[in-house]
């Protein structure tokens, strides 16, 4: 791809610090820098403290590399509000003049355990195989041409260290908080534009986070801009969507993972033992390792018989409405780019047009500047590709002050994004 090209042999010329080569790390898990060791209680700790900071060596897809970077240990909160904390690399474009912005690059690793983390993946750890390496290779080139336009770029672990996948709100936190600390770690004003770029699992946390915003750190963000691609607006559309399909059922075994494990939903009980098989192999994997390893897989194929019709589960169906994108008492007020790839005339494959239009249309009825658009005949991975580049030059120009009209007008209703029904059965 011809925007690729160009984005690496940017990179190659961005003007990082060179180092030697990337030390070898433990997974985070078996790392102490990840865990908080402080004596005062986590909970009295403001959101957004630097706990810990570190130097390390990132590599940046096949840029002519590793660079130096520095990661933070950081409080954040969690889906529910409780205290915790996870981490953000921090890297700055040493030999280019820095332009005043900042930007949280929101990473698409999709991931149940700490192999996919990207403070892991950047700082040389090998994610699992060769198709996570891959992405992470990918996401490599796409902050490096960041960098290449002179500005410091933030990658937050925003799932946080229990990998909740999918808890939007958490992901929101984690970002806005990792932006707080980069601030404070960088020494820059809160004045600063900031910008956030996401995709796919990426766009979770960059929409939660440009709906939270406004209520959370209010006067310590200066927020100017948000690209979001990919977007799973509303997982009981996304899951039906993927149901039976050939490419991307494994998604079914992600929400169930991921609802099990941020909300009080008890996955286990609920469980076939062809489903317990299932979740065992891939509980601690990155979506990407097993997305299409399922073909034909169906969400009545994994529970008991007696929960078949698992949307008449109350503990089930509260998650995904609390998850539904767009329901949080605060909205964006800051200007949007929205892709989605239609490669069926229903979606992209496992994200559905109807409920980003929907979305889209539902900010600007608030009040937000959105651009919109759907990329036809794309599925998931290439309509990305064609997302990036847009997004890049969207978020540069909000950075410089550029001024921006959307296409509010011409954006449709889509699909009805209500909550389904709540049960009275638990």
């Amino acid at each position: 791809m011809r925007w690729l090209a160009t984005a690496l042999l940017a990179a190659l010329v961005l003007g990082g610090t060179p180092v030697s080569a990337a030390e070898e790390r433990p997974l985070p898990t078996k790392d102490p820098f990840y865990d908080y060791d402080g004596h005062q209680p986590l909970a009295k700790v403001p959101a957004g403290t630097v706990l810990k900071q570190r130097a390390v060596t990132v590599t940046l897809g096949g840029t002519d590399g590793p660079w130096a970077a520095e990661q933070l240990l950081y409080r954040t909160r969690d889906e529910h509000g409780a205290p915790t904390v996870t981490v953000t690399t921090v890297i700055e474009p040493t030999a280019a003049q820095p332009s005043g912005g900042l930007i949280a690059y929101l990473s698409f690793y999709d991931g149940f355990g700490p192999q996919c983390d990207p403070s892991y993946t950047l700082a040389g750890g090998y994610p699992g195989n060769q198709t996570n390496q891959s992405q992470a290779e990918e996401e490599g080139l796409l902050i490096a041409h960041y960098l290449a336009a002179g500005q410091p770029v933030t990658v937050p672990d925003f799932e946080g260290e229990q990998h909740h996948w999918g808890a939007g709100q958490e992901s929101g936190y984690a970002t806005l908080d990792a932006i707080v600390a980069t601030e404070s770690f960088l020494d820059i004003d809160r004045r600063t534009r900031v910008v956030l770029s996401g995709y796919s699992g990426g766009a979770i946390a960059a929409d939660w986070a440009s709906e939270l915003a406004r209520t959370y750190h209010p006067r310590q963000l200066h927020l100017v801009g948000v690209a979001e691609g990919g977007i799973p607006v509303d997982y009981a559309h996304n899951l039906r969507y993927v149901d039976g399909s050939a490419s991307y059922s494994g998604t079914i075994l992600g929400v169930l993972m991921g609802v099990g494990r941020a909300f009080p939903f008890n996955l286990h009980k609920h469980l076939s033992r062809h489903g317990r098989r299932l979740i065992a192999e891939v509980h601690d994997q990155c979506i990407a390792t097993f997305l299409g390893s399922h073909p034909g897989l169906r969400l009545r194929d994994v529970v008991k018989r007696k929960y078949r019709d698992l949307y008449a589960v109350r503990s089930f169906v509260r998650p995904l409405n609390h998850l539904i994108m767009g329901r949080h008492r605060s909205h964006p007020d800051v200007p949007l780019f929205m892709g989605v790839g239609d490669s069926d005339g229903t979606g992209d494959g496992v994200m559905l047009v109807g409920d980003v239009e929907a979305l889209a249309h539902q900010y600007c009825r608030q009040g937000a500047n959105v651009l919109f658009r759907s990329y036809q005949g794309l599925g998931h991975e290439v309509a990305g590709a064609e997302f990036e580049p847009t997004a890049t030059d969207f978020l540069l120009e909000r950075l410089e002050g550029t001024p921006f009209h959307g296409n509010c007008d011409t954006i449709g209703k889509g699909n009805s994004i209500k909550p389904l029904p709540v049960p009275k059965r638990h």
